[in-house]
């Protein structure tokens, strides 16, 4: 049996969030299109990222990766 190696999700956001300690809130803006009036729109959605030196800042542009779980809710760290 051949074993594939799985894809990371790698998405890129801004810094919206670094209140907290070890972990940064990214806002990621994605294009969707509606299915029935196929009008685009801008969907934007927010993650919990470890961030392990506190080195971003507000406004920041980081790329994101998807690792093992840290939390309830960090699921992803920088790259």
């Amino acid at each position: 049996m051949i074993q594939e190696k799985k894809q990371l999700v790698t998405l890129k956001g801004t810094v919206v969030s670094d209140a907290m300690n070890k972990t940064i809130v990214v806002a990621v803006d994605t294009f969707k299109t509606h299915k029935k009036y196929h009008k685009k729109y801008n969907s934007t959605k927010k993650y919990k990222v470890h961030d392990e030196n506190n080195a971003y800042k507000v406004g920041d542009v980081v790329e994101i990766v998807q690792s093992r779980p840290m939390s309830k809710d960090k699921r992803f760290s920088v790259k």
